[in-house]
């Protein structure tokens, strides 16, 4: 068994654990809810179950706790998050997605929210002030230093998808003419290290970034040794306002695991780490899946009938459209049909066809540009080659189904329009799976945003009328 399945598999007994408890807890609570006088056993017993559940929760990571929220409906959920002690609250809304944290910080009392908020780093409280309430983040500005409110000021200043919005102000410095045991003797000072410090940044008086040393350097080396006679001096770096998509590829090239973050003039910022970039990539893919089935935000699997209505109704309303004109396309040939049956059982075939192989070029091409790989001026290759790949399936897919069509109907012809009609529609896919992402990325636009739902509008309609269109031309 992979370690992933062994997590997984651990998550879900954490989560059917929890639920009995829960489910044992219920009656209780509604007995005592209508009961003025509960019974003395039966609140002895509620409580029990309570701490039991409570003692469960402050055993599991944070990471966990937030799978466990988002996988209960929202009664249940709000029995746990109560359980959840507050000193966690902050770390635990983190972790939670976007929509669930929206019903935590709900029932949370302001005190309660500034609480949560106090017990997070800098960089952390900058990914959470955009969904607390504003006089909640006004006491909170208040109860920081004059350099943590700096930071996230600055944290906050850069957009999401950039270096800035992901970078850590938590790191360790030194300078260059110090030796290596007075780093040491430095380092012990910490009650632990800044999480994810694999190396230490090497820095002027200035705190412009001259290296850095690797915590393996500084063990293996004399501690006499001057910093600046073993440091590194050829270093990956960031600025605040490069892509964070960019980083991501750096980081995966590079096998980073931190990375300076300086300004203009080189000045140390804060760094960049691995979690910060993993998180980034994560999110960013969920993003992608979303906007790819119309979907325009994350959505809680338990949100109200009509908050998911307004989620999920804009592309909703495009695919109806787009099914509108594909029914007058069908339309249009009604007479064809009614003299040719076989026509009504064969198109399909054709728009399906075509739109699978059109979702299978533009999810290879909206993966590309996320990578950085396509630029703008990259279309006509691209094209070339997509067409070169269609044509081929077409020749080989819509002959095979061309010589089952002449079999099935007893019409050579028949056979030869279905082969045409497939070669034309992958072709027609194959342009609408570069262009579209391509188009959408020229015009600053996400290249994935509904993507699937674009593509096979276009396939049904175009491979409904190819098909048809050819039908009548040459059969009837």
């Amino acid at each position: 068994m992979s370690e992933n399945q062994h997590d997984s598999d651990g998550l879900q007994d954490h989560l059917f654990e929890v639920e009995t408890l829960l489910a044992w807890l219920k009656p209780i609570r509604d007995e005592g809810e209508t009961s003025p006088e509960p019974d003395p056993a039966e609140q002895a017993n509620h409580d029990a179950l309570q701490r039991r559940l409570r003692e469960k929760l402050e055993g599991m990571h944070p990471a966990d706790v937030a799978y466990l929220l988002e996988a209960l409906p929202p009664e249940d959920r709000l029995v746990v998050w109560d359980l959840v002690g507050a000193e966690r609250d902050g770390e635990i809304l983190l972790e939670v997605s976007d929509a669930v944290r929206e019903t935590l910080i709900e029932s949370m009392a302001r005190h309660e929210l500034v609480a949560a908020a106090e017990t997070l780093d800098t960089d952390e409280l900058a990914d959470l002030v955009p969904d607390l309430p504003q006089e909640v983040v006004e006491d909170v500005f208040q109860a920081l230093s004059i350099e943590e409110r700096e930071q996230l000021r600055a944290a906050m200043s850069y957009p999401e998808d950039t270096v800035g919005a992901l970078m850590d102000f938590d790191m360790v410095t030194v300078r260059e003419e110090v030796t290596l045991e007075v780093v040491l003797r430095y380092l012990r000072r910490f009650d632990e290290l800044p999480e994810h410090t694999d190396k230490i940044f090497v820095v002027d008086r200035e705190a412009r970034l001259l290296g850095i040393l690797t915590l393996e350097d500084l063990l293996i080396n004399a501690p006499d040794a001057a910093v600046e006679t073993v440091m590194k001096r050829d270093v990956t770096r960031f600025h605040p306002q490069d892509k964070a998509e960019e980083a991501a590829q750096a980081f995966e090239r590079y096998d980073l695991v931190s990375a300076p973050v300086v300004d203009h003039e080189g000045r140390v910022e804060g760094r960049l780490t691995l979690v910060a970039v993993v998180d980034f990539i994560r999110e960013e893919s969920e993003a992608e899946q979303l906007a790819h089935a119309g979907l325009r935000e994350e959505e809680d699997i338990f949100a109200s009938v009509w908050d998911s209505v307004k989620n999920r109704w804009a592309w909703l309303a495009v695919n109806l459209v787009t099914a509108i004109i594909a029914s007058r396309v069908i339309g249009l040939f009604e007479g064809a049909i009614e003299k040719l049956v076989a026509l009504a059982a064969l198109m399909p075939i054709v728009a399906g066809i075509g739109g699978n192989s059109g979702n299978q070029t533009i999810t290879m091409i909206v993966r590309a540009i996320a990578m950085g790989q396509v630029k703008p001026d990259a279309t006509k290759r691209l094209l070339k080659k997509e067409l070169g790949v269609a044509l081929i399936n077409g020749l080989i897919w819509g002959g095979l189904l061309g010589v089952l069509a002449a079999c099935l109907y007893g019409s050579v012809s028949l056979g030869l329009v279905m082969t045409s009609a497939m070669i034309l529609n992958l072709l027609l896919a194959a342009s609408a799976g570069v262009g579209i992402p391509m188009l959408r990325q020229r015009m600053g636009v996400d290249p994935a945003l509904g993507g699937s739902v674009l593509i096979t509008a276009l396939t049904d309609s175009g491979g409904f009328f190819i098909f048809l269109g050819l039908a009548t031309l040459f059969l009837l």
